[in-house]
Order: structure tokens, then C-alpha cells, then sequence
């Protein structure tokens, strides 16, 4: 579990990046070839070559391959959590989440 702190400073690139590199192994999982996954996400194997490379896809495209990979449903999930106003509010709602109680 990544620090909510480090979390704030992420850039859209490095979620890409990281985005990239979890599909790629759950492929390797379900133990698929890069042309297999293509083919079962109906989209072309150099768009997928691409994509674990550059980690440069269309949101569409995406969305092929979390459904062909079975994890559409946790794609679906996306900006379900609240969102915080402040850095204050973020590290205000870790403390409590967090709180442990000594009686």
C-alpha cells in the first residue's frame, strides 16, 4: 500500500506507467500472449504493443483490455472514493481512519 502523502505527488505519467505494468502481468497471469489479448480486446496488436511500451492507449482501448482481462468491473470502480479538498482534509481523514484506540 502506497503512502497517501507519495500518492499526492504522483504525476499522470507515473500512474500511466504503473497502469501499464499491472495489465502486463495480469496478462502474463491469465497467461496470454501480447496478439492474444489484442485479439480478445478487439483492438489492434500494435495499439497493445504500445500501450505496456509507452503506456499510451485511448481510454476505449483501455477499457477493451480491462474487459478481455476480466477486470472491467474494477475500472468501473474509478473516482468512486471522495475526493478531499485540501491537503488537510487528506491527512485528517488518514489520522482518523487510522486512530487506534488505547483504553
Amino acid at each position: 500500500m502506497m503512502n497517501p502523502i507519495s500518492d499526492f505527488f504522483l504525476t499522470p505519467a507515473d500512474v500511466a506507467k504503473e497502469l501499464a505494468q499491472r495489465v502486463k502481468q495480469r496478462r502474463l497471469e491469465q497467461q496470454l500472449t501480447q496478439a492474444e489479448l489484442a485479439k480478445k480486446a478487439d483492438i489492434p496488436l500494435s495499439t497493445y504493443r504500445r500501450f505496456e511500451q509507452t503506456a499510451q492507449i485511448s481510454l476505449e482501448g483501455l477499457l477493451n483490455v480491462a474487459f478481455a482481462l476480466g477486470l472491467l468491473e474494477d475500472v468501473n470502480q474509478l473516482f468512486t472514493n471522495k475526493t478531499w479538498s485540501s491537503i488537510d482534509d487528506m491527512l485528517q481523514q488518514t489520522k482518523t481512519k487510522h486512530r487506534v484506540r488505547h483504553d
